[in-house]
């Protein structure tokens, strides 16, 4: 069975379904003194001002938490740091306004519902959502956006409530994309030491947050990175990345597809092809022809793997960084031994044939079905469409996605609970509402979505983009905070007065509107043994 080739490029419209046109990335805030001075300065001094080693910045504040945003952690990529690993940001006089995200990423231009709107090189920067000033530490949780590795940015993701609430610190950040952030061109490194520089910028975030978090009133010793979608798959990668070592004390893996990740080989291959076809063919000069190149010359993704219509690009395994896929790793011990929150929604890929119909106007004939599945499963779609047959499902578009939902999703997570149990604490879930709102043109389709990839996230954050939340969805929403915020303090997601969330071997924890509840058929109900005894083929 082909293994990491069936996910899709559509994830980089992940921003666009869960982010609407946020252009802020927050909510407004006006300056509030009222909040208590910070251990170690003057009372009354201006909560929305934090002194850094870089320089001092101007936040802004409301009564239930502080953002300090556009925050840069690293050097602009630019220039001969094109296709570098990142350096630390220089610093800056005087007092440097952070009451708003800063550029996103160069992204997919085929993708972004932003049409390139404040876009740069310059992008490595982060926002710092804190609670209200007080003496204690508290935990942090550093978010990884999604998007396919080709769009999405830390902006989307209004973290207010979820520090205030959770009484944790929230960063989220930026790192480079498509092209730019993940060409392998042996021009640009030797002994596998190319790729990876948005993997590396996440390191360098990390490393950051070590250094300067507790300056904000965040405990560097109690950092949890977390992610979902193409920011799971990087969790999974600083997992088994040397260099991730010692930055984060637990793991939150959100709907990761970690198996979909291109080798040093295949990614060499699309690489040298990206550069010629961008005017960069002698490998002798390459290097110095791509960073010379304008940066709208490599706006376009490099892409790696091609799955029918779609694409996806990414981290490089068999690399410096990522010397073994993350699966192997896992399946031979060798992740970092800490603890791990892990999950998928109980519909991932209705999302993507949702886009599919909506964008490109496929129809789901029931004729399409054996040429959707070969595109998909390959070799192997002949068995995948006798255990899922159009008509046990109610169409073509129901049983194709509920086949990739369980063996690209579903199932990937169970196989990667199981083995990261191995090495440290698993606590396992699926978001399991499946009248989660989605936004509008979602809701046009002749086919429901159900509890689709990303309908999580606005449970979470102030994301936007679909009606709200009613009052049975509100409660879900809060309790996921407190288990979410729960694991961050104490690496267990233990809340009082909440169902108690056991350890993966004893079950999965079942995220429902109508009351949360420990679920043990979840390998049964996505056709696991199927999957299992496939892969073993």
């Amino acid at each position: 069975m082909r293994s990491g080739r069936r996910v899709v490029a559509l994830l980089a419209v992940l921003a666009m379904l869960v982010g609407g046109c946020a252009r802020g990335g927050g909510r407004a805030a006006t300056p509030d003194s009222s909040a208590d001075a910070p251990s170690g300065l003057v009372q009354g001094q201006d909560p929305a001002v934090v002194r850094t080693a870089a320089g001092t910045l101007r936040g802004t504040v409301v009564s239930d938490h502080r953002l300090f945003a556009g925050v840069p952690y690293a050097a602009a990529p630019v220039g001969p740091m094109r296709f570098a690993a990142p350096v630390p940001a220089p610093g800056w006089p005087g007092e440097r306004d952070a009451t708003r995200p800063g550029p996103r990423c160069i992204q997919d231009p085929d993708s972004d519902p932003e049409r390139g709107a404040n876009t740069a090189e310059d992008c490595l920067n982060l926002n710092v959502w804190t609670p209200p000033v007080s003496e204690e530490k508290r935990p942090v949780m550093v978010w990884i956006h999604g998007g396919a590795f080709a769009g999405g940015s830390s902006g989307i993701y209004d973290a207010g409530r979820l520090a205030a609430r959770g009484d944790i610190v929230v960063v989220t950040i930026n790192y480079r994309l498509g092209t730019l952030g993940f060409l392998a061109h042996p021009a640009l490194g030797g002994g596998g030491d190319v790729g990876n520089y948005g993997l590396a910028d996440q390191q360098a975030a990390l490393r950051w947050v070590r250094d300067n978090i507790a300056d904000f009133g965040g405990d560097s010793e109690k950092v949890t990175v977390a992610g979902e979608s193409a920011g799971g798959m990087s969790v999974c990668d600083h997992l088994v990345s040397a260099g991730s070592a010692g930055l984060f004390r637990a793991a939150i893996l959100m709907s990761a597809p970690c198996q979909a990740q291109a080798d040093l080989a295949a990614a060499t291959r699309r690489s040298l092809d990206y550069a010629a076809a961008a005017g960069c063919p002698d490998i002798a000069v390459a290097a110095t022809c791509l960073r010379a190149l304008p940066v709208d010359s490599l706006r376009k993704p490099v892409w790696y793997f091609n799955i029918g219509s779609d694409e996806l690009t990414g981290p490089v395994t068999g690399s410096t960084v990522i010397p073994q896929a993350p699966l192997a790793a896992f399946a031979s011990g060798r992740a970092e031994p800490v603890p791990v929150l892990i999950g998928t929604t109980r519909d991932e890929f209705t999302l993507f044939v949702a886009l599919r119909y909506l964008r490109l106007g496929q129809r789901y004939a029931e004729g399409d079905y054996p040429r959707l599945l070969s595109e998909t499963f390959g070799a192997d779609a002949a068995a995948v469409g006798a255990h899922y047959p159009v008509d046990r499902y109610g169409g073509v578009a129901q049983a194709y996605s509920a086949a990739v939902t369980d063996g690209e999703f579903a199932c990937v997570s169970e196989r990667m609970a199981g083995e990261l149990s191995r090495t440290g604490p698993v606590y396992a879930y699926e978001f399991n509402d499946r009248a989660a709102p989605a936004p509008e043109v979602m809701r046009t389709l002749p086919f429901p979505v159900g509890a689709s990839h990303s309908l999580e996230l606005r449970y979470l954050f102030d994301v936007g983009g679909a009606p709200p939340l009613d009052p049975a969805q509100q409660r879900l929403s809060d309790q996921m905070i407190d288990y979410w915020s729960a694991f961050v303090r104490t690496s267990e997601p233990a809340v009082d007065g909440q169902p108690d969330w056991p350890d993966y071997g004893d079950g999965r924890m079942s995220l429902q509107a109508d009351g949360s509840r420990v679920d043990n058929g979840y390998p049964d109900e996505h056709q696991c043994p199927f999957w299992a005894g496939l892969r073993e083929k």
